[in-house]
């Protein structure tokens, strides 16, 4: 009777392990691109870009709003200069990253959709096309990598302030709640794994 209650519990803690360390498959994705992005950059003698939360949060956000978009020849980094998809909500999405548009108009929002996120393909979506332009360039200093489905959006801030994506507040309530969130995730978890073997 010990042993099924400890199964049960065991069971439970492995559950909620895996739920809280699924997050991290598409971490990797971005974290394969930062890396592949930064010796691309070393290759031609380029200083190695370092990563932004904030780009990183709009990047995400940005994914977000291209995961139902197929990908097509004329989409991502195949798209033609100034025919990319605007966003109506962008304003609501720089909000959600507490972004305003006077310090992220320097940087630039380069989305590629590669089907599976192919890592052998997905850096040479921005390595070998019109994005190489920016990536060769020495004004950009930081990148923010965000990825949803087939979708992967690298977005490159400068130091400058008008494209430093530097929060409009420091307000940071919101990222503060995404740990707190989890720990009571894990403490319902071992609570309800806790009442489980107690049952009997």
């Amino acid at each position: 009777m010990a042993s099924s209650n400890l199964h049960s519990l065991l069971f439970v803690i492995f559950l909620t392990t895996m739920l809280l360390l699924t997050p991290q498959v598409q971490a990797d994705e971005e974290d394969d691109l930062f890396r592949g992005i930064n010796s691309y950059r070393a290759s031609i003698n380029i200083s190695s870009l370092t990563e932004n939360k904030n780009a990183e949060c709009l990047a995400e956000q940005i994914a977000d709003q291209f995961k139902k978009q197929p990908c097509t020849n004329d989409t991502g980094s195949n798209t033609i200069l100034g025919t990319e998809p605007q966003f109506a909500n962008f304003p609501d999405l720089l909000k959600k990253c507490h972004l305003n548009v006077t310090n992220t108009k320097d940087g630039v929002i380069m989305p590629a959709c590669v089907p599976n996120l192919d890592q052998s393909i997905v850096l040479a979506n921005f390595t070998k096309s019109q994005y190489v332009t920016y990536l060769n360039a020495t004004k950009y200093t930081g990148v923010g990598i965000g990825s949803e489905h087939d979708w992967i959006v690298v977005i490159l801030s400068t130091n400058t302030t008008d494209g430093s994506f530097v929060p409009a507040s420091t307000d940071n309530s919101a990222d503060a709640s995404v740990p707190k969130l989890r720990l009571i995730y894990l403490f319902f978890s071992l609570f309800l794994g806790y009442f489980l073997v107690n049952l009997d």
